[in-house]
């Protein structure tokens, strides 16, 4: 279990920062978690291995993307459907955890949060232009280098850099996509920091988690957020790229771009 602390500086904030720290009070320490309180740090406790359930069809699905580009194919797929709200995360997973819960925070009625965009295949798993839905999603790089070589904050007993998923409701929306003519696996998407442009990194991260599928920047910061919040999550990754070596005459993006929407199309029919 990982206890994170959070300092509050009641000088620092602006009325509309105290009331947004009231909010995020009252809704996440007082109806969600347990509360310690330790020389001026409150303590969450983040609990990432056990996934999420979908128990209820009530409620709406947040769906944050990194860019405006891949917001903009999200919502060409949902085509209006209202249960889905779609909003900007920014690049890389803190801005995108901190964007979530500002999310979340505004309203109460979530029932999925979903992190979607473009993304990096390592090709033995997933091909350019396909689908890749998270079994597990997995901070790949949040850890310590040690003479050994990598330690995740698992192995260092600091908590665990693995978000898990409900992997039958990944291995449906694969079967859908499959079924509506789409490539699509389900496998572990991994968040880095810094986006992979070597093959010796590549190979490993493949190394590092057995059978990962993709990498992106934002999964795990959205699906932290979701989890302190005891939502269900999801990662959903269209691959305009391979892992490895930047070769951007390579790239798909705009193939990849269309592969999210028509992704996204195929999510309103199953879910």
């Amino acid at each position: 279990m990982l206890q994170l602390p959070i300092f509050i500086s009641a000088e620092s904030c602006s009325f509309s920062k105290k009331r947004l720290r009231a909010l995020f009070l009252s809704t996440f320490f007082e109806h969600r978690f347990e509360k310690q309180y330790d020389k001026g740090a409150y303590y969450l406790n983040l609990k990432g291995n056990q996934p999420m359930e979908h128990t209820t069809s009530d409620g709406r699905i947040l769906v944050m993307t990194a860019v405006e580009g891949e917001r903009e194919a999200v919502l060409r797929g949902l085509k209006g459907d209202t249960r889905f709200v779609v909003e900007l995360a920014g690049v890389g997973a803190p801005s995108a955890a901190a964007s979530t819960v500002l999310a979340l925070a505004a309203a109460g009625d979530y029932r999925l949060v979903i992190s979607a965009g473009i993304g990096g295949g390592f090709v033995e798993v997933a091909a350019l232009e396909s689908v890749v839905v998270a079994d597990a999603i997995i901070a790949a790089d949040l850890g310590a280098e040690t003479a050994e070589g990598f330690s995740s904050v698992d192995e260092l007993g600091f908590g665990s850099s693995r978000i898990a998923v409900n992997v039958a409701t990944a291995q449906r929306f694969v079967q859908a996509l499959r079924a509506a003519g789409q490539t699509a696996v389900a496998g572990p998407i991994l968040t880095v920091s810094t986006a992979t442009g070597t093959a010796a990194t590549a190979e490993r991260l493949a190394k590092r988690v057995p059978g990962a599928a993709a990498e992106a920047m934002e999964g795990y910061g959205v699906a932290v957020a979701a989890n302190r919040l005891e939502l269900p999550t999801m990662e959903i990754r269209t691959i305009s790229n391979a892992v490895g070596p930047r070769d951007r005459a390579a790239w798909r993006i705009k193939e990849a771009l269309q592969a999210l929407e028509a992704a996204f199309s195929t999510l309103t029919e199953v879910i």
